[in-house]
C-alpha cells in the first residue's frame, strides 16, 4: 500500500517469472517446502526450546486473502535477532510492496505478528523480515524464533504499509535498534533516487544492532551510535543532524520516539513520520460520535476510546496514515460538515479552516457529527 508522494521507482522493472528467473516452478523451492511438511509439524508438536509453550501440530489454514509461504532461509544478524526469508513454494513471483510496509504472520499457536519488511523491494522472489526475540514479551518473537526452523509454511498476509516514504529530497532517518527493519529499505530507495539523506542508528551495543556490515556500504550517510561507546543520544541532536527542511523518518522504542516528537518543532526539519512497534494510547476525553462517509453514504459509528483513523482504516483499507500522533500530515482528510476538534501538531490554521483533519488525533466537537469527502 502506497501513501501520499510516494515515487514508483519500481515502476516498470522486468519482473523475472519466478525466483530464479526461469519461466517454470522452481524444483528446489518445491523440494524445500515438501521437507518443511515433514520437518515442521515435528518442531511445533515439541514446542520448540524445552519448557516452552506447545503449539498446535499444523499450521492454521490461510484465509484467502493471505498468501501460504515457506521459510526458504534464516539466520542471525545480531544478538538475539534472526531473519527469514519467505517464499513462495513453487518460487512464484510475490506481491509488489514498498518501503515501510509490514507482513502479519499467522503463527502456528494461531498469534498474529505484524514485522516489517527489510528486504529489497526489487527482489519479487523473496520477503525479507528480522525479529528481536524478547522472552518476556507476548511469545510472538520466541516463537518465531524457536518454531520456523527452514522449510517451514505458514500464512502470511499480504504487504500493508502504514509507514510509507513519500522520497522527499532531504531526509533524515533515525533508527533505534530493531526499528531499523522499515528504515532499511527507506535508505536503499533514497540511495537509488540520489537524495540528499543520512541515517543515526543507535543501540544498547553495537552487537545487538542487525544490518551494521550492509549500512557500511553507505559510507559517510550513516551514523552509528552505540550506547556502550557514547551514551544515549538525545533526541534534539539527533534533530540536529536533519538538513533544513528536511522529513524526518523515526522507528525505535517508545522514549526515543517520545523525545524526537516533543523536541522536533525545535529542529530545523520540516516533516515527521515515525512508526511504533507499541499500541498508541486511546486518544484523551474522547466521546461517542458519527462518522459520514459523503461519496459513499457509509455511517461509522466511533467510540469514545478509537479514533476517527482506527474505525475509517477499517472501512476504506487504503487510506493512509503513518505516525498516528498528529505530527507527520499523511492522513489528512477534508471535513464536508461538522465541527472539528484539532489535536494535531501539523496543520495551520487557514488549513483547519479550508477543511483539513488529521484524522488520527482530532475528533468531532462535543454534540457534533463530522462529514468526510470519501
Amino acid at each position: 500500500m502506497s501513501g501520499p508522494g510516494h515515487h514508483p521507482a519500481a515502476a516498470g522493472r522486468h519482473v523475472p517469472p519466478d525466483l530464479y528467473g526461469r519461466p517454470r516452478a522452481d524444483r528446489a523451492m518445491r523440494a524445500l517446502a515438501a521437507v518443511g511438511d515433514v520437518l515442521f509439524p515435528l518442531v511445533v508438536r515439541s514446542g520448540g526450546r524445552p519448557g516452552s509453550r506447545r503449539h498446535r501440530s499444523t499450521p492454521p489454514p490461510a484465509p484467502a486473502s493471505a498468501l501460504n509461504l515457506v521459510v526458504a532461509g534464516r539466520g542471525y544478524v545480531a544478538d538475539d535477532v534472526v531473519r527469514l526469508r519467505l517464499a513462495a513454494p513453487d518460487g512464484a513471483v510475490l506481491p509488489a510492496w514498498r518501503p515501510g510496509a509490514h507482513l502479519e504472520l499467522r503463527l502456528p499457536s494461531g498469534r498474529r505478528r505484524r514485522y516489517s519488511l527489510c528486504g529489497d523491494p526489487a527482489d519479487r522472489g523473496v520477503y525479507q523480515i528480522a525479529v528481536r526475540r524478547v522472552d518476556g514479551g507476548g511469545g510472538g518473537s520466541v516463537e518465531v524464533h524457536d518454531a520456523l526452523p527452514t522449510g517451514s509454511r505458514l500464512a502470511v498476509g499480504r504487504p500493508r504499509n502504514a509507514f510509507p516514504f513519500a522520497g522527499e529530497p532531504r531526509v533524515l532517518f533515525v533508527a533505534g535498534g530493531i526499528g531499523i527493519t522499515p528504515i532499511l529499505p527507506m535508505a536503499r530507495e533514497a540511495a537509488r533516487l540520489g537524495l540528499d539523506w543520512r541515517l543515526v542508528y543507535s543501540g544498547r551495543g553495537r552487537a545487538s544492532l542487525p544490518f551494521t556490515d550492509e549500512l557500511r556500504g553507505f559510507g559517510g550517510r550513516v551514523e552509528i551510535l552505540s550506547g556502550g561507546e557514547r551514551g544515549a543520544p538525545d533526541a534534539a541532536g539527533l534533530l540536529r543532524r536533519a538538513p533544513a527542511g528536511a522529513a524526518v523518518y523515526a522507528c525505535g522504542p517508545p522514549p526515543m520516539l517520545d523525545g524526537i516528537q516533543a523536541a522536533f518543532d525545535a529542529s530545523p526539519a520540516s516533516g515527521l513520520h515515525v512508526e511504533r512497534f507499541a499500541p498508541v494510547p486511546p486518544p484523551w476525553d474522547g466521546r461517542p460520535f458519527e462518522l459520514r462517509l459523503a461519496r459513499s453514504g457509509r455511517v461509522l459509528p466511533v467510540p469514545a476510546d478509537r479514533s476517527v483513523l482506527d474505525v475509517l482504516a477499517e472501512a476504506v483499507p487504503t487510506v493512509a496514515y503513518s505516525c498516528r500522533r498528529g505530527f507527520c500530515g499523511i492522513c489528512r482528510q477534508r471535513v464536508l460538515a461538522g465541527a472539528v476538534d484539532h489535536r494535531d501538531h501539523r496543520l495551520t490554521d487557514t488549513e483547519r479552516a479550508d477543511g483539513a483533519m488529521l484524522v488520527c488525533v482530532s475528533r468531532a466537537r462535543a454534540g457534533e457529527s463530522l462529514v468526510l469527502d470519501l
